[in-house]
């Protein structure tokens, strides 16, 4: 099959492009996406090309950039050209050059096929970045994922190249006389990926003249088996997960427990060594103990693994009067007075003897130490035990509030229950009715 064609049935294989679609070509003058761009044509795909300036190579990039307006020009081509001050970019965002550069042209690109309403975004990923990614992923350490490559489609990304190597590209281009440009930073052994193109593949193939044909056979293998492993994984999760918590017994029954912890905390923001040491914890699981993502904060509780995100801490709010008090976005607290005694059971409203409470109110979160006497017992008791007693987990505690008066007496542990002094009374003659409101 020829080089063409073998591009063809694998962008039919995978169904990455259709006929009557519109795509957009990341062109960066290079061998593999000048090539891309020729193949799509002659495939007699509606294209439109985009071209980034970084500004990184001086006069180089200013040269990439006028061949490809010539390029374009040449076939008819729409051009979408954008220039990034991208050393700015890194500085102010903290990240590497590498990383600033992909970060703008991702976002860039699809923010293009949003406007222009194009079907994708092709990029020119062949065989040999796929060998790199391997490899790259296998000395950072990874999982089976990692080691299935590059994938044909990421979302709106398409990568029609895959099928074929650098080799075969720059043989093609010279057989069509297609001339390119060479990025001489590609050259520069300076970052982990030319590092692994310049001398670690050679040394592979030095080894094995098949090595790199062979790493590529063993990702497609593992791409198959990922989907089996995938397949499982979800099943698992389906049986274990109840609201975003899992029973610890049931899930050291599966096969892998870390397995099953990685797909699910990983998406969450926890990294594999604090995955690692999740798993590690199940073998003698400690109540209370407890592990951080930049997102999300895990608990072990009653024999479960509880996750849920992470939410700012709880503000002081001071009540001077009746009325209606935002304390959050999405909480209000309503104060109001009735003649006679009221009663209402609902756990979000509090009906207390107003001629008890002495204003100014505060609303808190709980804190240590605390103690009331719940309505219906005798003698005080400290807020965490009560809180305890109904099995709440140490986030739910946290997030916990009291209603106090001017002299710091707890009159209703929010939600829960209230203090068995301030209640109503058949003395009672006026009711302050305190209502929690809570929006989802």
């Amino acid at each position: 099959m020829g080089f063409v064609d073998t591009i063809r049935e694998y962008i039919n294989r995978h169904e990455l492009l259709t006929a009557d679609g519109r795509y957009l070509v990341a062109l960066s003058g290079g061998a593999d996406s000048v090539c891309l761009l020729r193949v799509l044509l002659l495939l007699g795909y509606q294209v439109e090309a985009v071209h980034c300036n970084f500004h990184l190579r001086g006069e180089e990039s200013n040269r990439d950039e006028n061949f490809v307006k010539a390029l374009c020009k040449q076939h008819s081509i729409e051009l979408h050209l954008i220039h990034f001050d991208t050393a700015t970019y890194a500085s102010l965002h903290q990240v590497s050059i590498e990383m600033a550069a992909r970060e703008l042209r991702y976002r860039y690109f699809e923010q293009l096929r949003q406007d222009t309403g194009a079907q994708g975004i092709c990029v020119a990923h062949h065989e040999d970045d796929t060998v790199e990614t391997v490899l790259m992923n296998l000395l950072r350490g990874t999982g089976i994922h990692g080691l299935t490559g590059i994938k044909p489609r990421n979302g709106n990304v398409l990568r029609p190249l895959l099928c074929v190597s650098r080799k075969n590209i720059t043989e093609w281009l010279k057989e069509i006389g297609q001339d390119y440009v060479t990025d001489s930073s590609n050259l520069k052994a300076d970052v982990v990926r030319n590092k692994v193109r310049l001398h670690l593949v050679p040394l592979l193939r030095e080894i094995n003249a098949s090595a790199t044909d062979n790493i590529l056979t063993t990702a497609r293998r593992l791409q198959e088996a990922s989907r089996v492993y995938d397949d499982a994984i979800r099943q698992s999760l389906d049986r274990l997960i109840l609201a975003d918590s899992i029973e610890i017994n049931r899930l050291q029954q599966e096969p892998s427990p870390e397995s099953v912890l990685f797909a699910w905390l990983s998406p969450k923001g926890f990294s594999p060594a604090v995955i690692e040491q999740v798993a590690d914890a199940l073998n003698a699981p400690q109540a209370g103990s407890e592990w951080q993502s930049d997102t999300h904060q895990m608990t072990i509780s009653r024999g479960r693994l509880v996750v849920e995100e992470k939410r700012t801490n709880r503000p002081t709010l001071r009540l001077p009067e009746t009325g209606t008090y935002v304390y959050t976005e999405s909480e209000k607290i309503r104060l109001s007075t009735l003649d006679g005694q009221h009663l209402d059971k609902r756990p979000s409203v509090a009906c207390l003897d107003i001629a008890t409470v002495r204003f100014p109110l505060t609303l808190r979160p709980t804190q240590q130490g605390d103690r009331f006497q719940p309505y219906g017992m005798t003698g005080t008791r400290l807020v965490s035990d009560y809180l305890t007693d109904r099995h709440l987990t140490v986030f739910e505690k946290r997030r916990t509030l009291v209603l106090c008066d001017a002299d710091g007496r707890i009159l209703w542990l929010v939600g829960h229950r209230t203090a068995a002094p301030f209640c109503i009374s058949p003395a009672t003659e006026r009711t302050l009715l305190v209502e929690w409101l809570h929006s989802v």
